[in-house]
């Protein structure tokens, strides 16, 4: 149900437009004065304001250049019984979304309301597209580890050298993958990525090289191969520890050769792919148990970033935890929200065993759960129990 506040300090047009709106199915609160409707802005999210221009204690004019300064994205119809037309073009070129002179026509207040309300809604499926398509994946921190792999991306990713990320599980490994595409010759190529520990061992080869129509039951027609897919680009090999040693060898070929078969077919297909490859485990340890070819191991590893553990990084903590803080709101739509610095010092205490996918995990449940001030306390409540407090 879309949410209207009414911000207004005659009683009576609050009452009647919260009586019109109601019958209409919209959701209504009210505020008798600009200070409280900014209270309320700060504490709800609403899909429409309906604001008076003339009030006592905050002219509606400021009441609605502090609501686009809380949030830029406030829908706001300006309301007043002085309107003239030099009002209504200020009230436009500040960001307000119409104006309506009182006593409103209740049709025309409604046809702009479902306007206003369509307004909402495109705006904020323009911000799901956007994250959806976006290219740009920021890699925030500025502790020494962190720095040091920032340098050696910038050095590496113009080059076609392979590369070896290594590191435990929600460090970013797929994130310094995407930087080195972005940092290279090949940006404006495919980035592809293939999760080797999700695909079922007997459909991995299919699903690197591609199959014929008919090579196998289920192949009904022909398809195309995660090598074809990336050529021009990069192929990220995700958890490739856990691959098949089948699979294994026929990369192998594939890196040595630049050339790939499809399952079933014998015709050999020319790929230009530079292949980034990342693993949790300790690849030497899988070497040395024959579950890793050392000879592939060798191919991969012309470069080698190791991703430090959050808990390696923990001066970063309370950048990540704000970056993530800032982004779960903008995605949500939340009120504004902010840490205190004891907050934050609570955060960096906790052992962090799911790395900077946890923490924003917390991140977000602290926005969702905590009110403007995310405290201490809150982070004891709400995010400790998951995780072993560090011995300092």
């Amino acid at each position: 149900m879309p949410r209207i506040l009414v911000i207004d300090d005659e009683r009576s047009i609050r009452n009647t437009l919260k009586d019109i709106l109601e019958y209409e199915k919209y959701e209504v609160d009210l505020a008798e004065d600009g200070f409280e409707g900014l209270e309320k802005a700060a504490q709800a999210k609403y899909d429409v304001i309906l604001c008076d221009i003339k009030m006592p204690k905050m002219d509606g004019m400021e009441v609605l250049e502090k609501l686009l300064e809380l949030n830029s994205d406030h829908t706001v119809v300006m309301i007043s019984g002085h309107g003239n037309i030099e009002t209504a073009v200020e009230a436009i070129k500040k960001g307000a979304y119409d104006f309506i002179s009182k006593p409103p026509d209740i049709n025309r207040m409604l046809i702009t309301i479902r306007n206003a309300l369509d307004k909402t809604e495109l705006v904020t499926e323009t911000k799901v597209l956007k994250r959806k398509v976006s290219k740009t994946y920021d890699m925030i921190g500025e502790s020494v580890a962190i720095n040091q792999i920032k340098e050696m991306i910038e050095r590496v990713a113009p080059t076609d050298a392979r590369i070896f990320i290594t590191g435990p599980n929600g460090t970013g490994k797929e994130l310094v993958a995407r930087w080195l595409h972005e940092l290279s010759n090949r940006s404006k190529g495919p980035f592809v990525e293939v999760n080797c520990a999700a695909i079922p061992s007997e459909l991995i080869e299919s699903e690197l090289f591609g199959h014929e129509k008919g090579s196998f039951t289920s192949a009904i027609k022909q398809k195309k191969g995660n090598f074809e897919l990336a050529n021009g680009g990069t192929l990220f090999l995700d958890e490739i520890g856990d691959m098949s040693l089948a699979a294994q060898a026929k990369v192998l070929r594939a890196l040595q050769e630049s050339k790939i078969q499809r399952v079933g077919g014998e015709k050999e297909i020319s790929v230009d792919v530079r292949v980034v490859a990342a693993t949790n485990k300790d690849i030497q340890k899988e070497i040395a148990q024959g579950n890793f070819r050392e000879d592939l191991y060798h191919r991969l590893s012309v470069i080698l970033i190791k991703v430090p553990s959050l808990n390696e990084r923990e001066h970063d903590i309370p950048v990540l935890a704000d970056y993530f803080l800032k982004q779960i709101i903008s995605e949500h739509g939340m009120p504004q929200k902010t840490f205190e610095d004891e907050a934050l010092k609570s955060l960096q205490q906790i052992t962090w065993t799911g790395n900077i996918r946890e923490l924003r995990n917390v991140v977000e449940r602290l926005a969702i759960l905590c009110d403007k001030k995310i405290t201490a306390e809150d982070v004891k409540t709400f995010a400790q129990p998951l995780s072993a407090a560090k011995n300092h």
